[in-house]
Protein backbone atom coordinates (compact mmCIF):
# COMPACT_ATOMS: atom_id res chain seq x y z
CA UNK A 1 0.00 0.00 0.00
CA UNK A 2 1.65 3.20 -1.31
CA UNK A 3 2.22 6.06 1.98
CA UNK A 4 0.29 9.66 1.21
CA UNK A 5 2.31 11.61 -0.74
CA UNK A 6 3.38 15.83 -0.15
CA UNK A 7 0.53 17.76 -2.24
CA UNK A 8 0.67 21.32 -0.36
CA UNK A 9 4.13 23.34 0.92
CA UNK A 10 3.42 26.23 3.37
CA UNK A 11 6.76 28.30 3.24
CA UNK A 12 7.59 31.21 6.19
CA UNK A 13 10.02 33.68 3.83
CA UNK A 14 12.54 31.40 2.71
CA UNK A 15 11.97 27.99 5.06
CA UNK A 16 9.71 25.34 4.29
CA UNK A 17 7.60 25.32 7.59
CA UNK A 18 4.49 22.99 6.60
CA UNK A 19 3.49 20.32 4.25
CA UNK A 20 0.54 18.75 3.77
CA UNK A 21 0.02 14.90 2.70
CA UNK A 22 -2.30 13.42 1.01
CA UNK A 23 -3.92 11.05 -1.72
CA UNK A 24 -5.19 12.29 -5.36
CA UNK A 25 -6.48 10.57 -8.40
CA UNK A 26 -7.90 11.30 -11.96
CA UNK A 27 -9.95 8.96 -13.56
CA UNK A 28 -11.52 8.54 -16.56
CA UNK A 29 -15.14 7.05 -18.48
CA UNK A 30 -13.83 3.84 -18.61
CA UNK A 31 -13.35 3.85 -14.58
CA UNK A 32 -9.32 3.38 -15.33
CA UNK A 33 -6.96 5.95 -13.57
CA UNK A 34 -5.14 8.46 -15.75
CA UNK A 35 -2.96 10.04 -13.01
CA UNK A 36 -2.74 9.30 -9.52
CA UNK A 37 -0.50 10.72 -6.61
CA UNK A 38 0.05 8.43 -3.13
CA UNK A 39 -2.41 5.83 -2.83
CA UNK A 40 -5.82 5.24 -4.95
CA UNK A 41 -6.87 2.14 -2.42
CA UNK A 42 -6.57 4.11 0.31
CA UNK A 43 -10.43 3.61 1.86
CA UNK A 44 -12.18 7.60 2.53
CA UNK A 45 -15.30 8.75 3.91
CA UNK A 46 -16.44 11.67 1.31
CA UNK A 47 -17.62 13.41 3.37
CA UNK A 48 -20.14 15.91 1.74
CA UNK A 49 -18.25 15.54 -1.37
CA UNK A 50 -20.51 12.70 -2.19
CA UNK A 51 -23.86 15.09 -2.13
CA UNK A 52 -24.47 14.80 -5.86
CA UNK A 53 -24.58 10.56 -5.39
CA UNK A 54 -27.05 11.10 -2.78
CA UNK A 55 -29.47 13.31 -4.32
CA UNK A 56 -29.12 10.51 -7.80
CA UNK A 57 -32.64 8.28 -5.83
CA UNK A 58 -34.01 12.21 -5.93
CA UNK A 59 -33.88 12.41 -9.62
CA UNK A 60 -33.75 9.20 -11.41
CA UNK A 61 -37.22 8.41 -8.94
CA UNK A 62 -39.16 11.19 -10.63
CA UNK A 63 -39.74 13.20 -7.31
CA UNK A 64 -37.50 16.07 -8.71
CA UNK A 65 -39.80 16.35 -11.53
CA UNK A 66 -40.85 19.89 -10.92
CA UNK A 67 -37.71 20.81 -8.98
CA UNK A 68 -35.32 23.53 -10.66
CA UNK A 69 -31.40 23.26 -11.38
CA UNK A 70 -31.53 25.50 -7.96
CA UNK A 71 -33.41 23.32 -6.15
CA UNK A 72 -31.12 20.52 -7.58
CA UNK A 73 -27.60 22.25 -6.72
CA UNK A 74 -29.14 23.16 -3.34
CA UNK A 75 -29.72 19.20 -2.92
CA UNK A 76 -26.06 18.48 -3.76
CA UNK A 77 -24.61 21.70 -1.65
CA UNK A 78 -22.87 22.74 1.49
CA UNK A 79 -24.50 26.28 1.60
CA UNK A 80 -23.52 29.44 3.58
CA UNK A 81 -27.16 29.49 4.82
CA UNK A 82 -27.50 33.33 3.22
CA UNK A 83 -30.81 34.62 2.08
CA UNK A 84 -31.09 33.14 -0.99
CA UNK A 85 -30.02 29.63 0.17
CA UNK A 86 -32.83 29.51 3.50
CA UNK A 87 -35.59 31.46 1.34
CA UNK A 88 -35.61 28.81 -1.31
CA UNK A 89 -35.34 25.43 0.98
CA UNK A 90 -37.82 27.20 3.32
CA UNK A 91 -40.44 27.53 -0.02
CA UNK A 92 -39.57 24.03 -0.95
CA UNK A 93 -40.45 22.69 2.27
CA UNK A 94 -43.78 24.85 2.80
CA UNK A 95 -44.41 22.69 -0.36
CA UNK A 96 -44.04 19.47 0.96
CA UNK A 97 -46.28 20.53 3.87
CA UNK A 98 -43.39 20.36 6.41
CA UNK A 99 -41.57 22.60 8.78
CA UNK A 100 -38.18 22.76 10.10
CA UNK A 101 -39.11 20.14 12.66
CA UNK A 102 -38.97 17.93 9.53
CA UNK A 103 -35.68 17.70 8.97
CA UNK A 104 -33.25 15.68 10.88
CA UNK A 105 -29.77 17.33 9.98
CA UNK A 106 -29.94 19.39 13.42
CA UNK A 107 -29.71 23.17 13.81
CA UNK A 108 -26.19 25.29 12.88
CA UNK A 109 -25.06 29.34 12.65
CA UNK A 110 -25.07 30.52 9.23
CA UNK A 111 -22.14 30.66 7.81
CA UNK A 112 -23.30 33.55 5.53
CA UNK A 113 -21.94 36.55 7.77
CA UNK A 114 -24.65 38.90 7.24
CA UNK A 115 -27.46 35.90 8.33
CA UNK A 116 -25.45 34.82 10.95
CA UNK A 117 -25.42 38.53 12.50
CA UNK A 118 -29.06 39.18 11.89
CA UNK A 119 -29.65 36.37 14.01
CA UNK A 120 -27.70 37.26 17.00
CA UNK A 121 -29.04 40.71 16.45
CA UNK A 122 -32.75 39.31 17.07
CA UNK A 123 -31.52 37.43 19.54
CA UNK A 124 -32.70 34.10 17.91
CA UNK A 125 -31.74 30.14 18.17
CA UNK A 126 -30.65 29.11 14.71
CA UNK A 127 -32.44 26.52 13.41
CA UNK A 128 -32.00 23.39 10.73
CA UNK A 129 -33.07 25.19 8.23
CA UNK A 130 -29.87 26.97 8.66
CA UNK A 131 -27.27 24.21 8.83
CA UNK A 132 -25.29 23.91 5.51
CA UNK A 133 -27.05 20.15 4.48
CA UNK A 134 -30.31 21.43 4.60
CA UNK A 135 -31.02 21.19 0.90
CA UNK A 136 -29.87 17.68 0.94
CA UNK A 137 -32.33 17.35 3.28
CA UNK A 138 -34.87 19.24 1.61
CA UNK A 139 -33.90 16.35 -1.33
CA UNK A 140 -34.54 13.18 1.11
CA UNK A 141 -37.46 14.90 2.59
CA UNK A 142 -38.93 15.09 -1.19
CA UNK A 143 -37.76 11.37 -1.81
CA UNK A 144 -39.45 10.62 1.45
CA UNK A 145 -42.76 12.02 0.68
CA UNK A 146 -42.44 10.66 -3.25
CA UNK A 147 -41.94 7.10 -1.44
CA UNK A 148 -44.66 6.97 1.23
CA UNK A 149 -42.19 6.33 3.49
CA UNK A 150 -41.53 6.84 7.34
CA UNK A 151 -40.22 10.38 8.35
CA UNK A 152 -36.98 9.19 9.80
CA UNK A 153 -35.62 9.28 6.73
CA UNK A 154 -31.88 9.40 8.22
CA UNK A 155 -31.51 6.24 9.17
CA UNK A 156 -29.58 3.60 7.68
CA UNK A 157 -32.52 0.94 7.23
CA UNK A 158 -34.55 3.87 5.57
CA UNK A 159 -35.28 3.14 2.20
CA UNK A 160 -34.32 6.83 1.20
CA UNK A 161 -31.13 5.85 2.68
CA UNK A 162 -31.00 2.31 0.83
CA UNK A 163 -31.58 3.61 -2.38
CA UNK A 164 -28.53 6.02 -1.43
CA UNK A 165 -26.09 3.35 -0.59
CA UNK A 166 -27.42 1.23 -3.88
CA UNK A 167 -26.83 4.53 -6.06
CA UNK A 168 -23.32 4.49 -4.04
CA UNK A 169 -22.13 1.37 -5.14
CA UNK A 170 -22.96 1.63 -8.38
CA UNK A 171 -21.45 4.56 -9.52
CA UNK A 172 -18.02 3.94 -7.52
CA UNK A 173 -18.36 0.27 -8.84
CA UNK A 174 -17.50 -0.92 -5.27
CA UNK A 175 -19.34 -2.41 -2.43
CA UNK A 176 -19.46 0.18 0.45
CA UNK A 177 -17.50 -2.11 3.56
CA UNK A 178 -18.68 0.25 6.77
CA UNK A 179 -20.22 3.61 7.15
CA UNK A 180 -20.21 6.34 9.18
CA UNK A 181 -23.07 9.49 10.66
CA UNK A 182 -21.90 12.82 9.08
CA UNK A 183 -22.33 15.78 10.56
CA UNK A 184 -25.70 16.00 9.47
CA UNK A 185 -26.77 12.67 10.49
CA UNK A 186 -26.74 10.76 7.70
CA UNK A 187 -24.92 7.62 6.71
CA UNK A 188 -21.85 8.34 4.44
CA UNK A 189 -20.66 5.42 2.98
CA UNK A 190 -17.17 4.81 2.84
CA UNK A 191 -15.27 3.97 -0.55
CA UNK A 192 -11.56 3.74 -2.04
CA UNK A 193 -10.10 7.60 -3.55
CA UNK A 194 -9.80 5.79 -7.04
CA UNK A 195 -13.62 4.91 -6.11
CA UNK A 196 -14.49 8.46 -5.68
CA UNK A 197 -13.26 9.46 -8.50
CA UNK A 198 -14.92 6.97 -10.72
CA UNK A 199 -17.14 7.96 -9.75
CA UNK A 200 -17.05 11.61 -10.67
CA UNK A 201 -16.09 10.39 -13.96
CA UNK A 202 -19.45 8.69 -14.20
CA UNK A 203 -20.85 12.19 -13.77
CA UNK A 204 -18.50 13.55 -16.75
CA UNK A 205 -19.64 11.33 -19.17
CA UNK A 206 -23.07 10.98 -18.17
CA UNK A 207 -23.89 12.72 -20.77
CA UNK A 208 -22.96 10.72 -23.84
CA UNK A 209 -25.80 8.17 -22.15
CA UNK A 210 -29.46 8.04 -21.94
CA UNK A 211 -30.17 5.39 -19.31
CA UNK A 212 -32.21 6.67 -16.17
CA UNK A 213 -29.18 7.19 -14.12
CA UNK A 214 -26.80 8.79 -15.87
CA UNK A 215 -29.81 11.22 -17.43
CA UNK A 216 -30.22 11.94 -13.36
CA UNK A 217 -26.68 12.00 -13.21
CA UNK A 218 -26.31 14.86 -15.87
CA UNK A 219 -29.20 17.04 -15.02
CA UNK A 220 -27.44 17.43 -11.46
CA UNK A 221 -23.82 18.11 -12.72
CA UNK A 222 -25.55 20.73 -14.93
CA UNK A 223 -27.52 22.06 -12.17
CA UNK A 224 -23.95 22.40 -9.75
CA UNK A 225 -22.22 24.04 -12.73
CA UNK A 226 -24.91 26.36 -13.68
CA UNK A 227 -25.99 27.30 -10.43
CA UNK A 228 -22.46 27.82 -8.00
CA UNK A 229 -23.79 30.05 -5.48
CA UNK A 230 -26.48 27.28 -4.95
CA UNK A 231 -23.27 25.18 -4.60
CA UNK A 232 -21.83 26.92 -1.77
CA UNK A 233 -21.56 30.87 -1.45
CA UNK A 234 -20.22 33.88 -1.59
CA UNK A 235 -16.37 33.32 -1.28
CA UNK A 236 -16.37 29.85 -0.92
CA UNK A 237 -13.99 27.92 -3.34
CA UNK A 238 -16.91 25.50 -4.75
CA UNK A 239 -18.31 28.67 -6.32
CA UNK A 240 -15.59 30.69 -6.97
CA UNK A 241 -13.77 28.19 -8.99
CA UNK A 242 -17.05 26.75 -10.90
CA UNK A 243 -17.47 30.72 -11.85
CA UNK A 244 -14.17 30.62 -12.77
CA UNK A 245 -14.18 28.17 -14.94
CA UNK A 246 -16.96 29.54 -16.84
CA UNK A 247 -19.73 27.17 -15.64
CA UNK A 248 -17.95 24.22 -17.61
CA UNK A 249 -16.86 22.14 -14.43
CA UNK A 250 -18.84 20.70 -11.18
CA UNK A 251 -16.58 20.46 -7.74
CA UNK A 252 -17.50 20.01 -4.36
CA UNK A 253 -16.23 20.22 -1.34
CA UNK A 254 -16.24 17.55 1.81
CA UNK A 255 -14.99 18.07 5.78
CA UNK A 256 -11.77 16.66 6.62
CA UNK A 257 -9.51 17.76 3.31
CA UNK A 258 -11.84 15.28 0.19
CA UNK A 259 -12.60 17.17 -2.30
CA UNK A 260 -13.62 16.22 -5.97
CA UNK A 261 -14.29 17.38 -9.53
CA UNK A 262 -16.49 16.77 -12.28
CA UNK A 263 -15.10 17.49 -16.09
CA UNK A 264 -17.86 16.60 -18.78
CA UNK A 265 -15.86 18.08 -21.46
CA UNK A 266 -13.21 15.77 -21.09
CA UNK A 267 -14.77 12.67 -19.48
CA UNK A 268 -12.98 13.06 -15.85
CA UNK A 269 -13.37 12.52 -12.47
CA UNK A 270 -11.25 13.78 -9.58
CA UNK A 271 -10.94 13.17 -5.78
CA UNK A 272 -8.48 14.05 -3.68
CA UNK A 273 -7.90 13.51 0.25
CA UNK A 274 -5.51 15.71 2.38
CA UNK A 275 -5.03 13.43 5.25
CA UNK A 276 -4.63 16.18 7.77
CA UNK A 277 -8.11 17.88 7.08
CA UNK A 278 -6.32 21.22 5.59
CA UNK A 279 -9.19 23.18 4.00
CA UNK A 280 -5.82 25.34 2.56
CA UNK A 281 -4.03 21.92 1.57
CA UNK A 282 -7.56 20.82 -0.15
CA UNK A 283 -8.42 24.03 -1.74
CA UNK A 284 -4.92 24.36 -3.18
CA UNK A 285 -4.63 20.91 -4.88
CA UNK A 286 -7.89 20.84 -6.39
CA UNK A 287 -6.99 24.38 -7.90
CA UNK A 288 -3.55 23.02 -9.19
CA UNK A 289 -5.72 19.72 -10.84
CA UNK A 290 -8.30 21.56 -12.35
CA UNK A 291 -4.85 23.94 -13.60
CA UNK A 292 -2.81 21.14 -14.67
CA UNK A 293 -6.23 19.65 -16.73
CA UNK A 294 -6.38 23.11 -18.40
CA UNK A 295 -9.83 23.87 -17.40
CA UNK A 296 -8.85 26.31 -15.21
CA UNK A 297 -6.62 29.61 -15.35
CA UNK A 298 -3.86 29.81 -13.74
CA UNK A 299 -3.77 33.49 -13.70
CA UNK A 300 -7.81 34.21 -12.30
CA UNK A 301 -7.44 35.56 -9.43
CA UNK A 302 -9.68 32.69 -7.85
CA UNK A 303 -6.90 30.03 -9.21
CA UNK A 304 -3.94 32.27 -7.58
CA UNK A 305 -5.49 33.09 -4.32
CA UNK A 306 -6.04 28.61 -3.73
CA UNK A 307 -2.87 27.75 -5.62
CA UNK A 308 0.03 30.18 -4.64
CA UNK A 309 -1.40 32.36 -1.67
CA UNK A 310 -0.14 34.58 0.18
CA UNK A 311 0.08 33.65 3.95
CA UNK A 312 -0.41 37.25 5.86
CA UNK A 313 0.08 38.13 9.63
CA UNK A 314 -2.68 40.51 11.43
CA UNK A 315 -1.34 43.25 9.89
CA UNK A 316 -1.76 42.01 6.41
CA UNK A 317 2.09 41.31 5.64
CA UNK A 318 2.96 38.98 3.56
CA UNK A 319 4.60 36.37 5.63
CA UNK A 320 5.03 33.60 3.11
CA UNK A 321 2.66 31.70 0.68
CA UNK A 322 0.96 28.28 -0.01
CA UNK A 323 2.00 26.67 -3.01
CA UNK A 324 0.81 22.99 -4.67
CA UNK A 325 3.79 20.95 -4.74
CA UNK A 326 5.80 20.29 -7.76
CA UNK A 327 4.65 17.00 -8.51
CA UNK A 328 1.02 18.13 -9.44
CA UNK A 329 1.77 21.38 -11.51
CA UNK A 330 4.69 19.60 -13.47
Amino acid sequence: MAKPVDLVEVWRGDLLECVHQGHAVVCDDTGQIVEAWGDPSKMIYPRSSCKMIQALPLVESGAADGLSDQHLALASASHNAAAIHTDLVRTWMSGLGLDDDAFRCGPAMPMDQEARHALIRADQAPRQIHNECSGKHAGFLTLTKHLGAAADYELIDHPVQQAVKSAFEDVTQETSPMYGIDGCSAPNHACTVHGLARAMAFFASAQDRSDTRSTAAARLTKAMATCPEFVAGETRTCTDLMRAMDHKVAIKTGAEGVFVAIIPEKRLGIAIKVMDGAQRARDCVIAALLVRLGVLDPQHPAAIARMNGPVLNRRNTVTGYIRAHATLVA
